[in-house]
């Protein structure tokens, strides 16, 4: 167990709405912004590698962009992860594996700018995003796949705005209270996730995006700009999150929204603990009715307090590459600064475009 990789550092940017205050920022720009920021709190000397998730693009390698915008010369390589929504946690996963063969200690994360990714097309036809599945699946975009799997599961409509209020109070709580302000970075002179305004009668209001459906804009996460970075050095390091087990699997293409429970019951089992013993869980909420479909395979309740507790990615928003990263980010501040004890435990985990899942556990050393 004292072998395992321990994030030493973790930083992100503020997220912000596609078009809106990062609108003008590249993805060189905010990667190479939280790099440094991380790398400078950890103190280390040297870094043997960066490794970014990134979806959109414009390609380009964002480990590398990012390693040369940070400053840490040219002698750092980089590398780029694309898992989807799950990118960023794949990233580290990745780091943390390579740590564990050679000890040098590693920068990984994620950074998405929709703001500026190129629009592609194919034999001069513009399309919004590449196949999730080939031919012969199904290949839904995530919005359809969150109003299919709540009619799969009969979520209400008053269960995902209850479920959705609750990320954005929690998280307009968490910023006026400053338990954000230590993990991020000010980039442009943005230093303030946008979080909207949604109370229940406002959320109530909204029409639902599928004729006869359940979900509503107010119950789906907003595409965001941001990035997240975190350092990962050799087991014996701390204080810090050590990694103590993580999982990749893949479910039905159908409903992709499933994918972070069985990536999660895989992850604690390899850690040797159970979900009760989890403190603390950062999910991607990419969709309240795929939270709770999540949850609801778990045996986990909607309220549970220790799921997303300043607000998830409903509130915060969702830069694709970078939302796995920022789950972790977010478990650095909750366990590590808050002063949690030794022993404490930590889950972060996305379900992923295409019928994936990612989950790693974390344990707090000091």
């Amino acid at each position: 167990m004292t072998g395992d990789p321990v994030i030493v550092a973790a930083r992100r940017t503020a997220l912000t709405v596609r078009g809106r205050e990062l609108s003008g920022v590249d993805i060189a720009q905010l990667g190479g912004a939280v790099v440094a920021a991380a790398v400078t709190d950890a103190g280390m000397p040297a870094v043997a590698d960066v490794i970014m998730g990134n979806c959109t693009g414009p390609g380009g390698n964002a480990g590398r962009l990012s390693a040369l915008a940070a400053g840490l010369g040219t002698d750092v390589p980089g590398g780029a992860v694309d898992r989807q929504c799950g990118s960023g946690l794949a990233a580290i996963l990745d780091a943390a594996n390579s740590v564990r063969v050679d000890s040098a200690t590693r920068v990984a994360g994620g950074v998405e700018s929709a703001s500026t990714a190129p629009v592609r097309s194919l034999k001069g036809i513009p399309y919004a995003r590449a196949p999730f599945a080939p031919t012969g699946f199904a290949d839904p975009d995530m919005l359809r796949a969150a109003e299919d799997l709540a009619t799969r599961d009969g979520l209400t409509r008053a269960r995902q705005d209850a479920y959705a209020q609750r990320s954005y109070s929690r998280a307009r709580a968490s910023r006026s209270k400053g338990l954000f302000d230590s993990e991020l970075v000010s980039v442009s002179g943005v230093a303030r996730d946008t979080i909207p305004r949604a109370d229940e009668r406002l959320l109530a209001r909204l029409p639902p995006l599928f004729a006869g459906g359940t979900v509503t804009a107010g119950t789906s996460t907003r595409i965001g700009d941001g990035a997240a970075a975190v350092v990962v050095s050799a087991g014996g390091t701390a204080p810090g999150l050590a990694l103590r087990g993580a999982a990749v699997i893949g479910c039905d293409p159908a409903l992709p929204g499933i994918g972070a429970a069985p990536a999660i019951a895989a992850a604690i089992d390899r850690a040797g603990i159970g979900l009760k013993d989890v403190d603390a869980f950062e999910l991607v909420e990419a969709f309240a009715s795929q939270s709770i479909a999540v949850l609801s395979r778990l045996g986990i309740a909607d309220d549970d307090p220790r799921v997303c507790a300043d607000g998830g990615a409903l509130a915060l928003g969702h830069p694709w590459g970078a939302s796995g990263a920022v789950s972790v980010v977010r478990l650095f501040t909750r366990l590590i600064r808050s002063g949690a004890p030794s022993g404490t435990t930590g889950v972060a985990a996305a379900s992923v475009g295409g019928g994936l899942g990612i989950a790693a556990v974390f344990e707090v050393v000091r």
